[in-house]
């Protein structure tokens, strides 16, 4: 079946196209109506909308319209009302910015909507002017909402699945991106260095998770429909095989640093190193296929290095017969060979692969009701949770803002709350980065914007610099935020000037007001409930291990059921990513501030490293799922197959509840598995097939785990059960 292409456009052109045509049509208006008052709030109504925009199908996308008018117009119209009356406004204020924080831990949908109505209300106080009536500012914020979303509407009408595709070709971009990470294991010269790259390849995988969580999402609010497009179903097929891939190129067969020194003076380990880098560059062409509405090739250069890889493996075991890792190195070689099998499949997809009812679900991933919403709430309601310490301290700021701005009776204050709320984020080092771009682009911006008033513009020329600025802002609010902060405060000023207010009082309250807004926004981090107080590296760590737990117990489920990947497999596996990306994202901001963790730093990437060694075990035995399915019936005949399940469940049993061991207890539990393993080991020399493979990658995990049990334990300042008390349940995950 030939591939469905779409309408070739640039990527970067079609994001902007609505802020473009939305703002242009804006500044049309208020040309034709002189509606000169009426058009800061009209264009910061385009730029909540902007801000809002959520990816879905069009029945979706027209409710996300419907609660975010809801939502802005109530909002709006309890800031005009309370605007003149300093103490309920700020009452206001603290309530909004604790319950759109909260919000935030339902969803990101909810989260986005929320924190855009947080933003509509300060954009109605920043524009408000008393003598006109008090509906105009709601009713303009309103309407450059619902404009921007009505050109976003037509822009899906005429291209509907273009998010999809580009989240799908950044998927695919960011797997070859860790499979050349992965080739440099194959390195000989660089074998004796590899505890840098395994960080690196650690961190590559989270952008890998982080990129697969897009194209999630985008897919699950598209095929809740009953009438699925082929294009849907072709990106899911594309999705599938991506996380198959995944799973394939993190699994480790071997100890890469013995590997490469057994194997340094042989072909063999260039030939995997080759076709691992071809391999990541078929991955790259992949996703330039998707970004320019190609059909997918796959290279013959792919093809012929697979069949030389085959031979090289065969004459290498020819001339080494008696190999102890014989079997190590054949599943190695098989496994990388089905990958460039995957590829090259890619060429020809067929949709009739996907008539299996289960292959086309997506797990669902919404709180949608009241009671499971009230739940998920109600457990972050304790200073435990990073997202309740967020939402007290946003609505400090909150409070201090508003008292402050009422006290000293700035005019231009309420700049102070705005920055205060978009610069704080839920960790020092987030804040402070976000903090220096902040007040760099302000600075940047008032410099330019100290110059429009000289230039004399004409009306036109005006609405054109408001419309070239907050298209610009848009461009780089993603890669940029100094930046994006530079032309938005081009455009505030254009506004200002535009409606006759005093250009250069308000550039100077504009860098005043955003230095004490980010003040409040350090302090707020640095001294209420700092981040290296509510450490949790700990936890983290542990609740990683539990998701490798829940993927090694579906993959010995599967090994002694049938290979199938079920929605159930595919989110064990997706929850195990998931933990172990958000240690990395842990262990990120940790490194940013060094001085502040300490000896903590250190462990965190240790258990960085320790983990991503377990997932790729894990990772091995679930590539091996479909070979061993050959097998079964002779596996299940003999004395291997009992004793390793066995020793597999001990081995889930034990990283499920490390948390609640003392030490002793461990040990104890551990030396059981140990003796598992050790009767199983007499086993694995017998004729039966990969026994020694599935023996060897539960002894690997085996060997991981008392050293990630006592780095958790140095991690922690007091290990108790209040420290690293299981989190299971919380949030949810899709395949």
């Amino acid at each position: 079946m030939p591939a469905m292409k779409a309408i070739p456009v640039n990527s970067p052109y079609i994001a902007n196209a609505p802020i473009l045509v939305s703002a242009t049509l804006a500044a049309l208006g208020v040309w034709y109506f002189n509606a000169v008052d009426e058009s800061p709030a009209l264009f910061l109504g385009i730029i909540a909308g902007g801000l809002v925009d959520l990816d879905n199908r069009l029945t979706g996308r027209l409710r996300n319209v419907f609660f975010t008018l809801l939502h802005f117009s109530a909002a709006s119209l309890l800031v005009q009302l309370t605007v003149q009356q300093p103490w309920l406004f700020a009452a206001l204020m603290t309530t909004a910015a604790f319950t759109v924080t909260m919000a935030g831990a339902l969803d990101v949908r909810y989260r986005t909507i929320a924190f855009g109505t947080l933003l509509v209300m300060m954009y109605t106080v920043l524009t408000y002017l008393p003598h006109i009536p008090w509906y105009i500012n709601p009713l303009m914020i309103v309407c450059g909402t619902m404009l921007y979303s009505l050109c976003t509407l037509v822009l899906h009408l005429l291209l509907p699945h273009r998010p999809v595709q580009e989240n799908m070709a950044q998927a695919w971009r960011k797997l070859g991106e860790l499979m050349m990470v992965k080739a440099q294991f194959f390195d000989p010269d660089e074998a004796d260095y590899l505890a840098s790259k395994e960080v690196t390849l650690a961190m590559k995988n989270t952008a890998v998770i982080n990129a697969f969580n897009q194209c999630r999402s985008a897919l699950f609010y598209r095929l809740r429909s009953q009438h699925r497009h082929p294009r849907t179903m072709r990106m899911l097929q594309y999705y599938l095989a991506a996380q198959n891939l995944h799973e394939r190129i993190t699994s480790r067969h071997v100890e890469y640093r013995d590997f490469a020194h057994r194997l340094e003076h042989s072909d063999l380990i260039y030939r995997i190193q080759r076709l691992i880098v071809l391999q990541a560059q078929a991955c790259a062409n992949m996703a330039e296929s998707l970004h320019n509405n190609r059909d997918f090739a796959c290279d013959d250069t792919l093809k012929r290095a697979g069949a030389g890889l085959r031979n090289a493996l065969a004459l290498h075991l020819q001339q080494h017969p008696h190999s102890p890792n014989h079997h190590a190195l054949s599943q190695l070689v098989d496994n990388i060979l089905a990958i460039s099998s995957q590829l090259q499949r890619l060429e020809n997809v067929k949709l009739s692969d996907m008539e299996n009812g289960d292959a086309t679900r997506i797990a669902g991933q919404d709180l949608e009701r009241p009671g499971e919403m009230w739940r998920a709430l109600i457990s972050h309601c304790t200073l435990e949770s990073a997202v309740f310490r967020h939402a007290v301290r946003m609505a400090l700021i909150s409070a201090a803002s508003c008292l402050l701005v009422a006290g000293l009776d700035l005019h231009f204050g309420y700049w102070i709350l705005l920055t205060a709320l978009i610069v704080c984020q839920p960790n020092y080092s987030a804040t402070t980065t976000r903090l220096k771009q902040r007040i760099l682009g302000t600075v940047l911006g008032v410099l330019v914007g100290a110059l429009l008033p000289y230039f004399a513009l004409s009306l036109p020329s005006q609405l054109a610099v408001m419309v070239i600025s907050g298209t610009l802002f848009f461009a780089f609010r993603t890669r940029r935020y100094s930046f994006s902060t530079f032309f938005i405060t081009v455009q505030a000023l254009a506004g200002f000037s535009l409606i006759g207010l005093d250009a250069h009082t308000a550039l100077y309250s504009r860098i005043l007001d955003t230095v004490i807004g980010a003040g409040l926004a350090w302090v707020a981090v640095s001294y209420l409930w700092p981040d290296w107080h509510y450490l949790t590296l700990g936890k983290t760590g542990v609740r990683a291990l539990q998701g490798d737990a829940g993927y090694l117990q579906q993959i010995l489920a599967q090994l002694q059921q049938g290979h199938t990947d079920d929605v159930n497999y595919r989110v064990a596996r997706r929850l195990a990513h998931e933990r172990a990306a958000a240690l990395s994202n842990t262990v990120s901001d940790m490194s940013i501030e060094p001085q502040k963790y300490g000896t903590k730093l250190q462990d965190g990437f240790t258990l960085l490293q320790l983990n991503y060694a377990l997932i790729s075990s894990i990772s091995a035995l679930g590539a091996m799922r479909s070979h061993m399915a050959a097998h079964r019936s002779e596996l299940a005949n003999s004395d291997f197959w009992p004793l390793f399940l066995a020793a597999g469940a001990q081995l889930v049993a034990l990283m499920q509840h490390t948390d609640t061991r003392e030490p002793e207890a461990f040990q104890a539990a551990l030396q059981q598995t140990r003796t598992a393993l050790a009767a199983l080991q007499s086993h694995e020399h017998s004729q039966q097939p990969g026994q020694h493979l599935l023996w060897q990658q539960l002894q690997h995990i085996s060997d991981k785990l008392p050293l990630y049990f006592d780095t958790l334990r140095h991690s922690l300042d007091q290990y108790d059960e209040a420290d690293i008390a299981p989190a299971n349940g919380s949030g949810s995950v899709a395949a």
